[in-house]
């Protein structure tokens, strides 16, 4: 939380003081101050931009509307806020075994986990100052010379959405994207506007199941805020100076997997998605589509309030749901797995997505450029996995209805237990992380590709260890100093490259960098240019494989 703080504190400036000279934009509902402004990087920052109305009261568990009137007073965004972070206790000890990895350590997690369990007198950490169920906001940065054009006649600049990740239980809006507006530059003389959105999480944002959604209960609300934030873009980014018909999504893991449900929302019937152009990075999710399991989930958050009814739910205080939320999270997730995330509730999710694809159920046309890294799986693969008993425990755990054939086809059929450097991977950890990898993670980046009738561009992102999640901080390189410290930057010319395609996608459709070798489109070979410390080479997408054509086949209950 300290980090948070000290991030907020960057973004926003030192000091929120109701600075006159700052540019205003009137919404109509609210009128905004700009925060602050970048003198080094001469952008504005007009933060806290209230997006939809508190999802409080009876407005918990229900979709976003949209937010009261309130001109009584200019907004300047000196109030930060995040929605409520839950999550699982096997992270902490994830985190711990990466880091002895990447130190060239031996880990000492060697007993299996065992979820505690959650109940009323499991400990709840205290809510973060910033945690706050209210927290439907987002905030715009925007260079100087384009907010000084905006509402100019024919003019309107490419706007870059960012979807955090965070397992779909924790995550928030700030990141400090000064390193990607000046990458803007870099390429051609045009510039972005950055845009960057909360979301519901955990219980609040993926309750679902068929006894929540007989009482009124919309699943997958999360999607349904990005949705409206997305919309609310369109409809207000013109007074900011951007181009509603220029706006490229981009987000890492639960970011991308969020970004793939939105192509592929309303399996496509309901019209044009509101962007154009997508970077979904390391898209992933726990693909559940279990009647049975969503109802036991909800059943046992409804335990752990003890309440009987969606109803008993909206009259709880956001103390006692943010600690249930919590609680769930933490005590209840098996290694590697999160209780919440997308499920398919036959309306925003009507299918899994790769299904979706397959069947041409999406918006064909936006323009995407996706991204995994080479080793996505170790994280949410438990260390002490030795055999294929264990493999099959995992994916029982993994998986909760998956049944016994589909299991006997992975570890026999997918991925046997053959070591002589037949199958990539060179034991039964390697073997149990690359099913992870494929299963939640990699294979959705081939779906989009297939679907798209491999016109996308596809990258890897392979600098040593490539663990899932390490290229955010390349995604959002300042500039600063590299060095191999774990969990940071270790390579300026990938992270420079990185930045120079995500910006010049979003302002040309073409990926490019000054000085790299050209970002060819999948195409039929299948095409991947892969990032790493040795070189930026042009590889074969090792998901266009029979093993990710039977996972896109969605047998998972």
């Amino acid at each position: 939380m300290a980090r948070l703080l000290g991030a907020v504190t960057a973004l926003l400036g030192v000091v929120y003081a109701q600075n006159t000279s700052l540019p205003t934009v009137d919404l109509g509902y609210e009128i905004y101050r700009a925060s602050d402004f970048n003198d080094t990087g001469r952008f504005y920052n007009f933060s806290n931009i209230r997006y939809a109305a508190p999802p409080v009261g009876q407005l918990r568990f229900a979709p976003p509307e949209a937010p009261a009137e309130n001109r009584s007073s200019i907004q300047n965004g000196d109030v930060g806020r995040i929605c409520p972070q839950a999550s699982p206790a096997w992270s902490a000890l994830s985190t711990q075994f990466l880091t002895t990895l990447i130190l060239g350590q031996e880990s000492n997690i060697t007993e299996v986990y065992v979820p505690p369990g959650a109940n009323a007198s499991s400990a709840v950490r205290t809510p973060g100052p910033l945690e706050t169920e209210d927290c439907l906001f987002l905030d715009v940065f925007v260079p100087e010379k384009i907010y000084e054009r905006a509402n100019s006649s024919g003019y309107g600049a490419p706007v870059l959405v960012w979807i955090y990740g965070g397992g779909y239980t924790g995550g928030n809006k700030y990141e400090n994207p000064a390193g990607l507006l000046a990458a803007s530059g870099n390429v051609s003389s045009g510039e972005v506007i950055y845009v960057s959105l909360n979301y519901r999480l955990g219980a609040l944002g993926f309750l679902s199941g068929p006894s929540y959604q007989a009482q009124g209960g919309i699943s997958n609300l999360a999607l349904h805020d990005q949705r409206f934030a997305l919309e609310w873009i369109q409809n207000y980014i013109h007074q900011f100076g951007g181009d509603p018909n220029r706006v490229t999504v981009f987000g890492e893991s639960a970011g991308g997997g969020s970004i793939m449900h939105q192509i592929t929302a309303y399996g496509g019937s309901q019209g044009p998605v509101p962007f154009q152009q997508a970077v979904p990075q390391s898209p992933g999710w726990m693909p559940v589509q279990s009647n049975v399991l969503q109802e036991d989930t909800y059943q046992k958050f409804l335990n752990l309030t003890n309440s009987t009814s969606l109803a008993d739910l909206r009259n709880l205080t956001s103390e006692e749901v943010m600690r249930a939320n919590f609680q769930q999270i933490a005590y209840d997730s098996h290694w590697g797995t999160y209780i919440y995330g997308p499920v398919v509730d036959g309306n925003f999710v009507p299918q899994q997505p790769g299904q979706l694809l397959a069947q041409g159920r999406f918006d064909k046309d936006v323009r995407v450029m996706v991204g995994h890294n080479a080793n996505e799986g170790t994280y949410f693969t438990p260390p002490y996995i030795n055999t294929t008993e264990r493999i099959v425990e995992q994916l029982q755990n993994t998986f909760e209805n998956m049944p016994s054939s589909s299991i006997d086809y992975i570890v026999n059929t997918l991925y046997p237990p053959v070591f002589d450097g037949t199958y990539p991977y060179t034991d039964n950890y390697t073997r149990a992380s690359l099913m992870v990898s494929e299963g939640i993670f990699t294979c959705n980046t081939n779906y989009l590709s297939t679907g798209f009738n491999n016109k996308t561009y596809s990258y890897l992102f392979a600098v040593p260890p490539a663990f899932h999640g390490l290229d955010v901080a390349f995604t959002y390189f300042d500039g600063g100093a590299t060095g191999f410290i774990p969990f940071t930057v270790t390579n300026r010319t990938v992270a420079v490259a990185l930045q120079d395609f995500i910006t010049s996608f979003a302002e040309n459709g073409v990926p490019e960098a000054e000085g790299i070798r050209q970002f060819n489109m999948y195409g039929p070979d299948a095409r991947v240019l892969e990032l790493n410390v040795t070189g930026i080479e042009e590889v074969r997408d090792s998901n266009a494989s029979n093993r990710c054509k039977w996972w896109q086949l969605a047998l998972y209950s």
